[in-house]
């Protein structure tokens, strides 16, 4: 074949009688969701001849027939494709023509050097969820159904190439109803991994905490019903692990679960049948119902109703709830409305507070025993745990909180090729990374690597990652912190298997994190405004609050908070009072009787951190914007101690005066940052009587005043105009909207991350991006 046309003339293309032949190779998201059945039926209907396979590589086509039938097939099949694929490349070469006489599906090949992408799990599918509710569908009630276009992906696959003995629904033999869909081209479920029935696929269990089986199939779902609708509290087993449910409207329902997780304060994710019924809780924009109801269904944060039934124990102090919409048929059925059953129930991860989601039917008991009533689960096996996705919609696209079921391991296309590496990331809120050429693996959320289980966790999931992907790292990247677990991990496993191991400064990786999440390549040096909470410092200290000036291959740390002690380590975080008290110290302001702080310590505790502060006893000092938040909440009495993390900065933010104009202000000593004039002039307002809202607004006006005063000068110093924001402290959705919007109205370009988390769920990238640039020996130092 000569070629194919690039365009056609306003007369259709005369019909060729030679015959021609393509060999064509697709790699991206193509297994797993429909795309071989595509091919078939598109093939078909263009007369033309060959096969398709699912290979390790991708997606392998060999096809001939006449010029303009393969030039229309090609066009279609690239601009086109399957709704749940993505195209990260496309290879066609002509070959000589083949002489089969049909076009067939043939059996997968797999080549143990080649890897490609897997799909991540997809929510039930319009089509599925009709079927799910239709008396006359063979799969009616079946909490299983599925497709090519839905269904568990990412969560039940062992290996690739993508095929049923491959995932774990291997032990599920299909009847011979399923068998013909499966082998059916014109049915939708033609080749569908996970395709099952009532006849020949899993089904539902409903136990007791001590294993005793009281109910099956419908009989389990509605005693599972009945129990919620009374108030109980249930295990429920789900796509990527288990969650724990009840009556969201119940406050001693959800009061008894937070007992019972041990979990104070933090915020439980809920769940509602439709759209309509969280329109009815919250404020509901249009991209905030486009991603809810997008294939992902994450949990999206969005502004609660004053009017809103849902107890206040699911998110106390908070005027925001994480909403998702059931993404299994399982959860369909389960929230089906009826007369009395509560219309919005607690789903959050079934684990005690700080352990990874249980997800093996053993743990159940083991773990979960303690904390449920009931528990319905199943039998179909879970692969890979995986959390749920948290997002917020910011300027009408998502901004992560969590990037997890729906997502990963949907891999962050890279702008320029890379070596193999594994990136470890940090304590909080861990992901790993792993890259090979275009692609970082970017793993799922893993949690925070303070416990055995969790540490478990992330090794279990290196391991499937490099499985999955065959790949092998070369160089390994992790944080600078000396008493990380995930560092630890990587310098055993440097020194076990003799390979590289780049320690990268935490604030460095968000920074490079931001400019890979916005496809950045060129070299030249961002203003990057890092704030956060912790992250080990080149000089050994604590940074946090940082202006850097860098890229992939350096930084410079260009201006920072001005150092203060923080009493205890790790104990300030938790009792923020002892982060107020040390700003007062540190500002050489008097611990006044009346100032909340104080009076949240009694006189022999305040008497040991005043002695510890002033012979400088286990005062590590930092930098850190979170700890400066933490004070300021702790100063004007919002909360002494916290339960969570960035609790007391959450509270902050929610207590903002959103019509308040005022500003505090900081001295710039470059490279100091000093809140010294912000202090004295909160303390005043504190005496006068200003109220927390206006103190609140005001202290977040300073910050944003700040970041673009430092971005200005050094524009006019440096000339660079572009700015990134990573780092937790951006989860403010008030500091981020004020910031992005004073920036752009004064010139500059603003990244902020779109794929990523900002917070520490995202640093493996950057670690990945920063290793990358140190192996291309593009690096530079302070």
């Amino acid at each position: 074949m000569a070629g194919l046309a690039t365009r056609r003339d306003s007369n259709a293309l005369k019909m060729s009688a030679s015959t021609y032949g393509l060999y064509i190779r697709i790699r991206g998201i193509v297994q797993g969701v429909g795309f071989r059945p595509f091919v078939y039926n598109l093939a078909t209907r263009y007369g033309l001849n060959g096969w398709v396979r699912n290979s390790a590589a991708g997606v392998e086509i060999e096809i001939s027939g006449n010029s303009e039938a393969l030039q229309a097939f090609v066009s279609e099949l690239k601009t086109n494709p399957p709704p749940l694929s993505r195209i990260d490349s496309f290879e066609a070469v002509s070959i000589p023509p083949n002489h089969a006489t049909t076009f067939t599906i043939i059996e997968s090949q797999d080549e143990s050097h080649e890897f490609l992408p897997v799909s991540p799990d997809v929510a039930i599918c319009a089509d599925c969820r009709r079927e799910l509710f239709d008396p006359g569908d063979r799969r009616y009630r079946y909490p299983f159904i599925n497709c090519t276009n839905c269904g568990p992906r990412f969560t039940i696959i062992r290996a690739i190439p993508y095929d049923r003995p491959n995932t774990t629904m291997a032990g599920f033999p299909l009847c011979p109803d399923c068998e013909a869909d499966y082998h059916d081209p014109g049915n939708r479920r033609f080749h569908a991994q996970p395709i099952a029935c009532p006849v020949c696929g899993p089904h539902l269990q409903f136990l007791t905490p001590q294993g005793e089986t009281l109910a099956e199939r419908e009989d389990a779902l509605q005693l599972a019903r009945q129990w919620l609708a009374e108030g109980r509290i249930l295990a429920i087993k789900g796509l990527g692990g288990f969650h724990l449910a009840c009556d969201a409207t119940r406050a001693e329902s959800v009061r008894e679960l937070r007992l019972r997780k041990q979990r104070s304060d933090k915020p439980f994710a809920v769940m509602a049948f439709d759209v309509s019924t969280i329109a009815r809780h919250t404020h509901l924009g249009e991209a905030e119902q486009q991603w809810l109801t997008s294939p992902s269904h994450p949990i999206v944060i969005l502004e609660r109703l004053p009017r809103s039934p849902i107890a206040a124990e699911v998110a106390p102090g908070q005027h925001t709830l994480g909403f998702m919409l059931p993404y299994t048929p399982l959860h369909l059925l389960l929230l089906e409305p009826s007369p009395g059953f509560p219309e919005v129930l607690v789903m959050t991860s079934g684990n005690l507070s700080e352990e990874p989601i249980a997800y093996l039917d053993h743990e159940v008991f083991d773990r979960l025993a303690s904390l449920a009533d009931g528990i319905l689960t199943h039998n179909r096996p879970i692969y890979t745990r995986v959390d749920d996705s948290v997002i917020r919609i910011v300027h009408g696209a998502p901004y992560f909180l969590r990037r997890a079921r729906g997502f990963a391991p949907d891999p962050i296309h890279l702008p320029r090729e890379v070596p193999p590496i594994l990136a470890v990331g940090a304590e909080l809120k861990n992901t790993f990374c792993l890259t090979r050429k275009h692609y970082a693996f970017l793993s799922h959320h893993i949690g925070d690597l303070q416990n055995y289980e969790t540490l478990q966790a992330f090794e279990e999931g290196i391991r499937h990652y490099e499985t999955l992907f065959r790949t092998q790292p070369e160089w390994l990247a992790t944080d600078l912190h000396p008493d990380y677990l995930a560092t630890r991990y990587a310098q055993n496993r440097s020194q076990v298997e003799s390979k590289p191991l780049l320690y990268v400064q935490h604030h460095h990786a968000h920074l490079a994190a931001c400019l890979v999440d916005n496809g950045i390549n060129d070299p030249d040096p961002v203003i990057g405004l890092i704030f956060d909470g912790t992250g080990y410092g080149s000089d050994g200290t604590i940074w946090g609050g940082e202006v850097f000036i860098g890229s992939y291959a350096g930084y410079r740390r260009y201006a920072y908070l001005k150092p203060v002690p923080l009493p205890g380590g790790d104990r300030a975080v938790h009792q923020v009072a002892r982060m107020a008290l040390a700003h007062l110290w540190a500002n050489g302001l008097p611990w006044e009787e009346d100032l909340p702080p104080v009076q949240a310590l009694c006189a022999d505790e305040r008497s040991l951190l005043y002695a510890m502060l002033e012979k400088g006893i286990n005062t590590p000092l930092t930098s850190s914007m979170g700890r400066l938040f933490d004070a300021v909440a702790a100063l004007i009495g919002l909360r002494s101690t916290v339960n969570y993390e960035a609790q007391a900065a959450i509270e902050l933010e929610q207590a903002v005066d959103m019509h308040e104009a005022a500003a505090y202000s900081f001295r710039i000593e470059w490279p100091y940052l000093d809140a010294h004039p912000l202090w004295e002039a909160l303390l005043n307002d504190l005496r006068h009587g200003i109220s927390i809202p206006r103190i609140a607004a005001r202290f977040h006006n300073a910050i944003v005043t700040l970041c673009l005063e430092v971005a200005q000068y050094i524009r006019d110093v440096e000339g660079i105009r572009r700015v990134a924001l990573s780092g937790g402290v951006w989860q403010n959705q008030i500091l981020l909207h004020r910031t992005v919007r004073e920036l752009q109205q004064a010139g500059f370009e603003v990244l902020i991350h779109r794929q990523v988390p900002t917070n520490d769920g995202g640093l493996a990238l950057g670690q990945a991006m920063v290793t990358a640039a140190w192996i291309e020996g593009k690096n530079y130092s302070e």
